[in-house]
C-alpha cells in the first residue's frame, strides 16, 4: 500500500510540475485538490449514512408503515452547504453535503469545525517554540494566507490544559533506577499585576531500559526543599515507590527531603554545581588550578583515594580558600556515593547533565517569553518544549546494562524482573 501511495504521489507531483510554474500556483493546485478530496470524503461519508454504500448503517430499504399510517419517504440528500476552513494550504470554502432529516454528522470535518485537522498541530508547535500570540498570527499570515485571531490561537493553546493536567497526575512505575532533579527560574504576572520570580520544578526519571522520561513539573515561588519535599510527595502519591538514586545540586536541606520521602534512596550531589560552587571563592589566576585538583578527587579510582586527594587539596589551598575543603567534607556523604560504581558509569551518576539538557531545551523554548501572564501558561509552554524534545529520546544511556547489573547488586530485592522483548 505504500508503494502504491508513493507512486500515485510521485505520478501527482509530475502531473502539478507540469501545470504550475511559480510556488504560488503550485499551493493554489494543492489547496484545490484538498478541497476535492474532501467534498468526495464528505460525500462518500453521506452515501453512507444514507445506505448506499457497503459498511452502512442504515438500511437501504425502508420499513413499512405501520397500519393506519402513510409509509414514511427514505432519508435522502437536501443540497449543500457552504463552510471555510482553514488548513496548511490557506482556506479552503466546502460544498458540505446535508440530508433531508438533519441526521447527518460528519466525521472528516465535524459540523462546527472551522480548521482542518493537522492545522492545530501547526498552531501548537509554533506556541511550543516560544512564539507570543502576535509571533503566530504573523507567521500563519505569511506562510498560509490565513488570518488568525488571537482569541483563536488562545483557544487551541487552552485546550491543551486537560492534557497537561492528565499528564501531571499520570500513574507512574514503582522503580526508577536513577531520578535527576532541578529547577529552572522564569517570570510570571501574578492576579495583582505584580511580577514575581518562580522556579519550575523538574523530575527527570531514567527507567529500569535506561530510557529517560520526564516524571513532573511543578511551579513555586521559591527553591527551596520545603517545596522539593511536596514535589516528592506527589510523586509517591502517583506511584512511585522506589529510587535508586537521586542526582541533585547542593541545595540546603534538598537531601534531606529526599530521606524523609524516600529512606533508602542514595543521595548524589552533581559534581558539575559542586565544583562551579567551589569556583565563586577563586580568583581568575587561580581557577584552571583549583579545578584541576578537585577533578583529582571525583575522579579517583576508590573512596580512599578521593579522601587522600581531598586532604591533598586542603594542604594546598586551606591557606587561600579554606572554605572549599570544608564543605566538601561537610557533604561527603552525598558525593561519594558515585564511587558504588564503575567508571564507565559514574558520570551518569555524577553530573545532572541529563536534566541540564531537559533545562537547555526549556530556555531556548522560552527565551520569547520574558514574563508569562500566569502560573498555567508557563506550565504549559514548558510542557509542550519537554514534549517536544522527549522525541529525541529513542535511545537508551550509554553502559546502561553495564549500570542495571550494578544496580542489582548493590539494591537487591528491589530491582523487579525485566521482560525481554
Amino acid at each position: 500500500m505504500d508503494a502504491l501511495l508513493q507512486s500515485r504521489a510521485e505520478e501527482l507531483a509530475t502531473e502539478f510540475a507540469s501545470q504550475a510554474t511559480t510556488v504560488e500556483e503550485l499551493n493554489e493546485l494543492m489547496r484545490l485538490m484538498l478541497k476535492s478530496g474532501l467534498e468526495r470524503m464528505l460525500n462518500t461519508e453521506m452515501d453512507v449514512h444514507l445506505g448506499r454504500r457497503p459498511g452502512s448503517q442504515v438500511a437501504a430499504s425502508w420499513p413499512p408503515a405501520p397500519a393506519g399510517e402513510k409509509r414514511r419517504s427514505p432519508n435522502r440528500r437536501n443540497g449543500r452547504s457552504r463552510k471555510t476552513v482553514q488548513g496548511d494550504l490557506g482556506e479552503v470554502t466546502l460544498a458540505t453535503p446535508r440530508d433531508r432529516d438533519g441526521t447527518f454528522e460528519p466525521q472528516l470535518i465535524e459540523k462546527h469545525q472551522r480548521r482542518v485537522p493537522g492545522f492545530d498541530e501547526k498552531i501548537l508547535a509554533l506556541y511550543a517554540k516560544g512564539m507570543t500570540t502576535r509571533d503566530i498570527q504573523e507567521i500563519v499570515r505569511e506562510l498560509y494566507g490565513v488570518d488568525v485571531s488571537a482569541t483563536l490561537v488562545s483557544a487551541i493553546t487552552e485546550d491543551l490544559d486537560a492534557e497537561v493536567t492528565a499528564w501531571r497526575t499520570r500513574p507512574l512505575s514503582a522503580v526508577w533506577p536513577i531520578v535527576y532533579f532541578d529547577g529552572i527560574t522564569v517570570h510570571v504576572r501574578g492576579a495583582n499585576g505584580r511580577v514575581s520570580q518562580h522556579t519550575i520544578y523538574v523530575a527527570l526519571g531514567v527507567n529500569l531500559e535506561g530510557h529517560k522520561e520526564l516524571l513532573g513539573l511543578w511551579l513555586g515561588e521559591n527553591e527551596g526543599a520545603k517545596f522539593w519535599l511536596s514535589c516528592l510527595t506527589d510523586l509517591k502519591n502517583r506511584g512511585l515507590r522506589d529510587i535508586f538514586v537521586a542526582c541533585i545540586d547542593g541545595l540546603s536541606g534538598f537531601a534531606d527531603a529526599i530521606r524523609a520521602a524516600y529512606p533508602q534512596t542514595s543521595v548524589q550531589l552533581c559534581i558539575v554545581h559542586l565544583v562551579r560552587a567551589a569556583l565563586r571563592y577563586v580568583s581568575t589566576e587561580d581557577s584552571k588550578l583549583v579545578a584541576r585538583d578537585l577533578k583529582k578527587i571525583y575522579q579517583a579510582a576508590t573512596v580512599l583515594e578521593a579522601e587522600a586527594a581531598l586532604d591533598e587539596f586542603a594542604q594546598v589551598w586551606d591557606a587561600k580558600y579554606p572554605t572549599i575543603a570544608k564543605q566538601w567534607r561537610a557533604k561527603w556523604r552525598d558525593i561519594v556515593t558515585l564511587f558504588d560504581f564503575p567508571p564507565a558509569i559514574r558520570k551518569v551518576i555524577y553530573t545532572t547533565n541529563a536534566i541540564e539538557s531537559v533545562n537547555s531545551v526549556i530556555r531556548k523554548f522560552t527565551r520569547n517569553r520574558k514574563i508569562y501572564p500566569n502560573e498555567e501558561s508557563a506550565l504549559k509552554l514548558v510542557f509542550m518544549a519537554i514534549r517536544e524534545a522527549a522525541k529525541k529520546w529513542t535511545r537508551p544511556i550509554h553502559h546502561w546494562k553495564e549500570a542495571l547489573n550494578h544496580f542489582a547488586i548493590l539494591y537487591e530485592g528491589r530491582v523487579p524482573e525485566l521482560t525481554n522483548n
